[in-house]
């Protein structure tokens, strides 16, 4: 469970790490069934509904960079988006009730790892109120060397910043004058887990290491959020991890960008991302790693 002072961080700075939340064991399955997805992504070519292959993605040197829907696709991983001690800790900061709206596991690897532009989830996903987050699972150590998350703390209470570029979603800020100065490192280690709230201002930058960084990634919602896009009565039943689905939802006055029109390129948001004119982490990978 989170302390006083964990909580106050998240409630001030908009994330918070927590170490050792899963056992060794529990890492090494992870680990296990993650290296089999890997070795699995050698018999394509393009990416799929499953994988996001890295540019220069092959037979002979797989380059997988995102398994998109991992609760789906093996049942280590949905058994731990169902953590109790992850959503005994999510409910101290969003209440009991708790649903899903996505999950993904970003795989850096050593080396050649895709940075991951500024954004906040928000602009992706908005909702009646703002009690959502996302929980990073750390597969391996997370440090600044193999491309840690970057939160700028603070930025949960500000703006939701433009992310779009030509009229149409870009899936990354696209302003000229926004600061990132003060962003901050989330540096943990294997089996601890980062939180950050759905506006929070985050990115991460190129793995410039030989060490792999494995990010599962599962988004968290109160009950009584709902998207303002469409989703139907079933679908938001189902994604339902504790508490009970209500037909009220919770209305509250927050900042709100729709993304859309939508994106020219979707799949990922690696690929959504290629559009972009200006990289902030691809150059700063050309200048100095």
């Amino acid at each position: 469970m989170l302390n006083d002072t964990q909580i106050e961080q998240y409630r001030e700075k908009g994330y918070v790490g927590i170490e050792g939340v899963l056992s060794a064991d529990e890492v090494a399955s992870l680990r296990r069934v993650t290296d089999e997805f890997v070795e699995r992504s050698r018999g394509i070519s393009e990416s799929d509904d499953v994988f996001d292959l890295e540019p220069g993605h092959s037979a002979d040197d797989p380059r997988l960079r995102r398994l998109k829907s991992p609760i789906n696709a093996h049942e280590v991983y949905d058994q731990t988006i169902r953590h109790d001690k992850i959503l005994d800790i999510v409910a101290q900061l969003i209440g009991p009730a708790i649903r899903t709206n996505g999950n993904k596991l970003n795989m850096k690897s050593g080396g050649f790892g895709s940075p991951v532009e500024w954004h906040q989830d928000w602009a992706f996903y908005p909702h009646t109120n703002d009690d959502l987050l996302a929980v990073g699972v750390c597969i391996d150590d997370m440090s600044e060397e193999n491309g840690c998350l970057l939160v700028v703390p603070g930025s949960h209470k500000g703006p939701i910043l433009n992310h779009h570029q030509d009229g149409c979603f870009a899936g990354a800020v696209t302003e000229e004058d926004f600061d990132d100065g003060k962003a901050e490192k989330v540096e943990l280690k294997a089996g601890g887990i980062s939180i950050h709230h759905v506006r929070a201002l985050h990115g991460s930058l190129p793995n410039a290491s030989p060490n792999p960084r494995r990010l599962l990634l599962f988004q968290y919602c109160s009950g009584d959020s709902w998207p303002l896009t469409r989703m139907e009565w079933e679908g938001y039943c189902a994604s339902f991890l504790r508490g009970e689905p209500t037909n009220q939802p919770r209305v509250r006055e927050v900042p709100v960008r729709i993304p859309m029109p939508a994106a020219k390129v979707g799949g990922s948001i690696y690929a959504t991302q290629t559009v972009l004119k200006k990289s902030t982490f691809g150059e700063a990978q050309g200048v100095g790693g």
